[in-house]
């Protein structure tokens, strides 16, 4: 079980047979099998949780010193959303993503977004097949559990918005034929936040399907020490085996996971709270754009995640604090002015958790 002071930081997530004949007998049936599928549920649910603890602690094998991007990854899996990862070249954030497929069991590809990247190298495309002179359908890399999509802003707006059905509706559309991605799908996407000559930035109405933007920092200087020792006795970073990590969950384990994050109860209080942060993001004199419903709904799911990670069956106001400016940074836009005067989003944001009450 893991205590949410210890676990996030600065609004980022830390290393933490038969039918009964008969109504009255058919009621008292019900009534008695009620407990016994009540606590099934909660034995399913925390067997899922131990589960994906191991996660975490298989990760750490290969990675050092970013365990608030594991954690948000954790987080996207249970919300069944999508996660943007932002940090300079050499971070680990391929490897991370990597290694999270192999201890979860489940498939990852790959896409290195370019500017000439065609939707159909994503998607995939109908293929003329000679021996049966028909066209048949060739699966694109989307076609997958997780799906890195490296630099994302390297390529241009249309082969951007070729995502955009894969990560609301979990299905591709070609030629009239729409076709079911595998479940659980997630798109972790990278971009790099310093470099930006011959980019194509994401568009609002893209950056607001993301989940969850998470920042992945330069290690710590004993973090680093880490690292460089492990590659000084051999640690191959294309060798995840090698290097001893193994799976320790799977589908089914995310799946009964996220059963238990739907059974995590929110109060109306807390319900109250995050929309009035969100509506706080509206009237700031510092946006010119605010957070949509939507960005509501992603505070509501990711919150909820992550009280159930924390052994929590109900979620509390320091829950919705932990994930506000990883579940908001992205939903939101400065104006010119602020922005000349060297304003930063998470300082608007953490102003806002300044001011507006917190339920007692």
């Amino acid at each position: 079980m893991m205590n949410p002071s210890e676990g996030w930081q600065n609004g980022t997530p830390q290393a933490s047979p038969g039918a009964p004949t008969g109504g009255a007998h058919q009621a008292t049936r019900v009534e008695e099998r009620a407990p016994e599928t009540s606590q099934r549920a909660a034995s399913d649910g925390e067997s899922a949780r131990a589960a994906l603890l191991r996660v975490r602690a298989e990760v750490g094998k290969s990675i050092v010193g970013q365990d608030p991007a594991v954690t948000g990854l954790l987080i996207g899996l249970l919300a069944d959303g999508h996660v943007l990862l932002e940090g300079v070249p050499g971070v680990a954030k391929t490897l991370l993503v990597r290694t999270l497929a192999t201890a979860l069991d489940l498939d990852t590809k790959r896409v290195q977004f370019t500017p000439d990247l065609m939707p159909g190298d994503i998607t995939g495309s109908l293929i003329y097949d000679s021996r049966t002179s028909e066209f048949a359908f060739r699966e694109g890399p989307v076609f997958t559990n997780i799906l890195l999509a490296d630099e994302i802003n390297r390529t241009p707006p249309k082969t951007q918005a070729s995502l955009l059905e894969a990560m609301e509706e979990r299905q591709v559309s070609v030629d009239g034929v729409s076709r079911r991605l595998p479940a659980p799908f997630l798109v972790a996407a990278t971009q790099n936040p310093v470099e930006y000559e011959g980019t194509y930035p994401l568009p609002e109405a893209q950056l607001d399907r993301f989940l969850l933007k998470l920042t992945v920092p330069l290690p710590g200087r004993d973090d680093e020490i880490e690292v460089i020792r492990r590659h000084s006795v051999g640690f191959d970073p294309r060798n995840l085996e090698a290097a001893g990590v193994r799976p320790v969950a799977g589908a089914g384990d995310v799946e009964r996971a996220r059963a238990a994050v739907a059974r995590v109860a929110i109060a109306p209080e807390v319900l109250a709270y995050i929309v009035d942060l969100v509506r706080a993001t509206r009237s700031s004199p510092s946006f010119q754009l605010g957070v949509s419903p939507r960005g509501a709904t992603a505070l509501l799911n990711t919150s909820r995640a992550w009280a159930w990670l924390s052994g929590r069956s109900f979620v509390t106001p320091d829950d919705v604090k932990a994930l506000t400016l990883p579940a908001l940074r992205h939903r939101v836009a400065l104006r010119p002015e602020a922005q000349m005067d060297g304003v930063e989003v998470d300082d608007v944001l953490g102003g806002i958790l300044g001011t507006v009450p917190v339920p007692r």
